[in-house]
């Protein structure tokens, strides 16, 4: 086992690997930005180590002054949570080359799995479902109408140079090919100087479906059942929970098998999630993988009572993974809580905290580096605290959640408290009927 444990990383998720170094028995180092010198990660590591400025490129980003910390404090392994370098392949590779373990995925996994045509390329010979589409470029109105009748409408036509929805038609029946073949050609012609396009399935009624897996050096891979994180806005995930209430035992049984075919495609070693998306007829069709911890995490935690971040150093370490797929048994849901202002576009609200008093009671858990007198610097994303509830049936993990929000008070900031209190409170989220378009029609009451 490691001795010493650098965490490249800041806020709650550093907090949270730290606890559990501790509990290992693991001398722990951490870094840190001067913007974020009173964070609790700081005072509780064992050492720390100032890596650079307040912005994340001249810190958090920095992998020379990373691997310095690391070698002056006699690290034997990174640990770099999620986001920043925890997905860069040549902070891996350095760490290999530096005998420093990475408690992560290999150089290799992660660029196989970060560029999307490979990651297509390796789950479709794994047998794993992807999003129908053409077999490269559209060559002509022809070619489109075959490949739209081979995939099935309805169809999505994408400009390959394409972003910000240019480019980009759905169609539902062949009489709407032809115009919709000619309008975004032009649109993306005048948008990208590029008119080519590619066509894939129409995904109905979204849902974003992503399976816990886990798997180690030996060839031994495992699930860890699903997460439902189907809430969100602009891509990003604002709530979670597990099991997913669109769930039956024999999707769970398909999916979970396909992430396993898709881990041992690459053969994964560590703690990853494989996503998917899920249409309204529980059809599912691999998305990405990632390649590291996740912030919702903590909501299979508390289902199957095991703790990843340990499961993660273990296997980084060279151990076995602990046993075969789990299942949960209970329900638990979490919410983002982020320093931004629910009733103005979610504008973020950096400054100092004034109060703050975190709720409590049986089945609720609060991953945070809030503290009343804290500044919540403009730097970094806003995300201040992870709020999650676990309890025996769904409708209880949503009335336990409601209560904790409410006695949850975060003074001197704005908060996402009031959208989640809201959001408990919605009838389509209390029935389960959320797919990944429910923000856009969600409408957030104005503060009383």
């Amino acid at each position: 086992m490691f001795k010493k444990v650098l965490i490249a990383n800041r806020g709650e998720i550093a907090l949270r690997v730290l606890r559990t170094c501790k509990e290992m028995g693991i001398n722990t180092v951490a870094v840190y930005s001067k913007a974020d010198a009173d964070s609790l990660h700081v005072r509780f590591a064992d050492e720390a180590v100032c890596i650079g400025p307040a912005p994340s490129s001249e810190s958090y980003l920095k992998i020379p002054h990373i691997m310095a910390a690391a070698e002056i404090t006699n690290a034997d392994a990174i640990h770099p949570g999620y986001g920043f370098l925890s997905e860069n392949a040549k902070f891996s590779k350095i760490c290999e080359e530096h005998g420093i373990k990475f408690i992560g995925a290999s150089p290799e996994m992660i660029d196989g799995m970060g560029d999307k045509a490979s990651a297509k390329s390796t789950m479709i010979k794994a047998g794993v479902p992807t999003v129908p589409g053409s077999e490269g470029l559209l060559k002509d109105l022809a070619h489109a109408k075959k490949s739209a009748k081979e995939i099935g409408y309805p169809v999505m036509m994408k400009a390959t140079a394409g972003g910000g929805g240019k480019g980009m038609r759905i169609i539902k029946s062949e009489g709407e090919l032809e115009k919709a073949w000619e309008s975004a050609r032009t649109e993306a012609k005048a948008a990208f100087g590029n008119d080519g396009m590619y066509m894939e399935k129409f995904i109905e009624e979204p849902r974003h479906i992503e399976i816990q897996i886990a798997g180690d050096q030996f060839g031994n891979y495992c699930h860890l059942s699903e997460r439902d994180c189907s809430v969100q806005r602009r891509h990003q995930k604002l709530c979670e929970e597990t099991p997913s209430p669109f769930m039956t035992d024999k999707l769970r049984e398909k999916m979970g098998e396909a992430a396993i075919k898709a881990a041992a495609a690459v053969k994964y070693e560590g703690v990853g999630t494989v996503e998917f998306l899920v249409d309204k007829n529980r059809n599912f069709y691999f998305m990405e993988m990632n390649t590291r911890i996740q912030v919702e995490h903590t909501i299979t935690e508390e289902v199957i009572n095991f703790d990843l971040i340990k499961e993660q150093i273990k296997i980084a370490a060279g151990h076995k993974i602990s046993g075969a797929n789990y299942y949960p048994q209970m329900h638990a849901i979490q919410c983002r809580i982020n320093a931004e202002d629910p009733f103005n576009d979610f504008r973020p609200s950096p400054g100092a905290i004034t109060t703050y008093h975190s709720p409590g009671g049986h089945g609720v858990r609060v991953d945070t580096h809030a503290y009343a007198g804290y500044v919540i610097p403009p730097h970094y994303d806003s995300m201040i605290s992870k709020l999650i509830t676990v309890a025996q049936t769904r409708e209880e993990a949503i009335e336990k959640m409601e209560r904790a929000l409410s006695e949850y008070v975060i003074e001197g900031i704005k908060t996402t408290i009031p959208f989640h209190i809201q959001l408990m409170k919605d009838p389509k989220f209390r029935e389960g009927n959320v797919t990944t378009k429910f923000m856009d029609t969600f409408e957030l009451k104005p503060e009383d």
